[in-house]
């Protein structure tokens, strides 16, 4: 056992040790491989957009676990599930306004458990939350995202307001977690579940972004003409990038702790 996890300290060691450039490079190559893997043995790409709200669905329930049998919020940000059910709430509206499908259900599913999550928080687990590490303000995140949403937003025939909001959700969601990372970089010690929780977000994130990028290339390109013209389709798909990303540094960390068999995840700075 110990000699298999020596290859796996070298490199990890090796790659902590780079340049920002470099692990930057290295992460972009990752990508490009699960990528590549995933195209050559998932003939159904539809099927990563499934999988991706199942592993979403399994980082709420070890939420939902956390808060009802471990009776504390310690870790959570707040602002982030606010965050998360405002998008929710107007996607939800744009859904019955402009497109009604299976995915409605699932979004309204999600929302009453993250307005249940924010309850929780809120009043019956108050004494536990970390308030003082919860510290991003929540305007460094919504303005940028309705300014974005009103100068780049879809062109399609729905009534112009409608439009914006479906943008403005498209922004929010891809920075939303922005304020968890934020509580756990500042606690630098993150407990199992909270971590769990948070790689669900990383691995349904990147199977999201995946079923987008190769979709895209499945149909070389007339995806991003479907979706509308101008910068919209550009935005849309740099969204689900950037949603991937955000999420790579703690990923990469939460693995090599699992690796390593470490039950706590301990953050470096410069994580977030």
């Amino acid at each position: 056992m110990k000699g298999s996890k020596r290859p796996i300290h070298a490199v990890t060691t090796w790659v902590r040790r780079q340049p920002p450039k470099m692990k930057a490079f290295l992460a972009v190559l990752s990508g490009l491989a699960a990528l590549l893997f995933l195209r050559i043995f998932v003939h159904d790409h539809d099927s990563l957009f499934v999988a991706a709200e199942l592993v979403h669905a399994l980082g709420i329930s070890v939420l939902i676990y956390k808060l009802t049998r471990e009776k504390t919020c310690a870790g959570l940000s707040l602002k982030s599930q606010e965050l998360t059910a405002m998008f929710l709430g107007v996607r939800l509206y744009c859904s019955f306004v402009m497109e009604y499908d299976i995915h409605t259900l699932l979004d309204m599913a999600t929302l009453v458990t993250t307005l249940w999550v924010i309850y929780m928080i809120r009043f019956k687990l108050k004494s536990s939350y970390m308030d003082d590490k919860d510290n991003l303000a929540m305007y460094y995140v919504v303005i940028p995202c309705a300014v974005l949403s009103l100068l780049i937003h879809p062109t399609t025939r729905h009534h112009p307001l409608n439009r914006i909001l479906w943008a403005f959700c498209v922004y929010l969601e891809a920075v939303s977690v922005l304020p968890q990372l934020r509580v756990m970089q500042n606690a630098k010690i993150v407990e199992p579940f909270t971590a769990h929780y948070v790689f669900a977000l990383g691995v349904a994130r990147f199977l999201s972004c995946a079923h987008w990028v190769l979709q895209v290339l499945d149909t070389r390109g007339h995806l991003l003409t479907a979706l509308g013209y101008g910068l919209w389709p550009f935005m849309v798909l740099l969204s689900e990038i950037v949603q991937t990303f955000i999420l790579a540094d703690f990923c990469y960390y939460y693995v090599k702790s699992l690796v390593g068999g470490q039950l706590v995840l301990r953050l470096p700075s410069g994580v977030v």
